[in-house]
């Protein structure tokens, strides 16, 4: 089925998406698309709607929100199935953050509807984690410790704030700072990794929290997973480092480190706080890894 299936957050962006999304759909029906639409209502629908979806036969799809709208719809398609057809996904960025796209552009929306348009298409790595109780995808990152912490308290409190309230949730954070350990072995390592840290970062692209360049040498497309992590830093030093996290520098950290990686064993036996694409989840995490060229998108 070459018709695309857009599903439409209108809650995205404060409920910028619920106003522009009407327009971004018609100005790709106007050059001759077919595209069916449906807003979802409540968080997981898109994940209903596009499993949905996909057994009916449809392998375009259409995010129209932020980069939790994308990650659902990935999730819908991909989540307990043995096998997936070859399936691409567009963006509408009318959300909050977009980070997954500013590894490509600058210009999110219309460089999307371009790429759309043109049928501009490339091939990106998923991230898959398995859980206690099942498995989700990723396509932008997964972390836990304090990039989680943040996320959590901003999805709760401060979301409808955009960046800011982002911001707002960093500081808090700060407040309350926890250095932990999460007990870890990549690829071959022998050992586990039980050393405390300020947080883990497992990612398929650059950016996080729409403008933070928290794995500069990630790469969406190489078939690697790229694990970033940052020691038990102080309050004062993780102040004065914050505005390193917007231009990839707090990798020179003496603390900080990265590395490429295929796999990843988790040795803990509690649930976590994770954040996944931007959303948390609370998690008994086994493993994770990397599923090379899973998906195309319009980019």
């Amino acid at each position: 089925m070459q018709r695309f299936f857009a599903i439409v957050n209108p809650a995205a962006g404060g409920g910028r998406s619920a106003k522009l999304a009407g327009p971004a759909l018609a100005r790709l029906r106007q050059h001759k698309l077919e595209v069916d639409s449906v807003a979802s209502r409540e968080p997981r629908h898109a994940v209903e709607l596009a499993h949905e979806a996909y057994d009916q036969g449809y392998r375009q799809f259409l995010a129209v929100g932020g980069d939790g709208t994308a990650h659902e719809i990935l999730n819908g398609i991909f989540t307990g199935r043995k096998s997936v057809d070859r399936v691409t996904l567009g963006f509408l960025p009318l959300g909050t953050g977009n980070s997954f796209l500013k590894d490509f552009t600058k210009n999110g929306a219309e460089a999307s509807t371009q790429a759309i348009l043109q049928n501009r298409k490339r091939a990106i790595d998923l991230i898959r984690l398995n859980h206690a109780t099942g498995e989700i995808y990723s396509f932008n990152l997964l972390s836990v410790g304090f990039t989680a912490d943040v996320a959590a308290l901003t999805n709760r409190a401060f979301k409808p704030f955009g960046p800011l309230g982002y911001l707002l949730g960093v500081f808090v954070r700060v407040v309350q700072l926890h250095r932990r350990s999460f007990a870890l072995r990549c690829d071959d390592d022998q050992e586990w990794d039980e050393r405390r840290s300020l947080f883990l970062t497992f990612n398929n692209s650059k950016y996080t929290g729409g403008k933070m360049l928290i794995a500069p040498q990630a790469d969406p497309a190489d078939g690697l997973i790229e694990f970033v992590r940052w020691g038990p830093i102080g309050r004062l030093g993780l102040l004065r480092n914050l505005p390193r996290l917007y231009d990839g520098s707090h990798i020179e950290h003496p603390l900080a480190s990265r590395r490429a990686v295929r796999h990843v064993e988790f040795n803990v036996s509690e649930p976590l706080d994770i954040m996944i694409d931007g959303e948390v989840a609370t998690l008994e995490c086994r493993s994770l890894d990397v599923i090379p060229s899973a998906v195309d998108v319009f980019l």
